[in-house]
């Protein structure tokens, strides 16, 4: 299927592999279908999150366990319940990144995570109240993993 991307133009997609957002996303909640597509040479660091209905539409992500060892997101029982798994070590997570110019002044929404069940492509975003909404990239920088 093809679909008009707001940073790669027209691309094709798997039907299969769109993201089902039941609740769509936080300010965006008619939202409920997404691509995720690979920025190229990133190897799964970075990624857009591309609506399938709305071309302008598209969040950046990426992927916090690459950056942030002590990052352990842990759902409640009803979203486990909700994503179809028993722990959460079985979900995928990534997190929205803010770009800004320097890149050292762009942040990462850890507290809200998009939570992906790769097996059911149904996907959620969370509020887990242990992590900051604005990380700065710059504290990375410093070693503060």
């Amino acid at each position: 299927m093809k679909i008009l991307t707001k940073r790669f133009g027209e691309v094709t997609i798997d039907p299969a592999t769109t993201l089902h957002f039941k609740d769509g996303i936080f300010g965006f909640e008619d939202e409920k279908e997404f691509a995720l597509l690979q920025f190229s040479g990133e190897e799964s660091f970075l990624l857009s999150l591309q609506s399938i209905k709305t071309p302008y539409l598209a969040f950046t992500l990426v992927n916090p366990f690459m950056l942030i060892s002590d990052y352990k997101p842990v759902l409640n029982h009803d979203e486990l319940k909700q994503m179809q798994v028993e722990k959460s070590e079985e979900l995928c997570f990534y997190n929205m990144c803010r770009i800004k110019k320097p890149l050292s002044d762009s942040t990462i929404n850890l507290r809200c995570p998009i939570v992906i069940n790769d097996s059911t492509r149904q996907a959620k975003q969370v509020i887990l109240d242990d992590y900051e909404m604005r990380f700065p990239l710059s504290s990375l920088e410093k070693g503060n993993k």
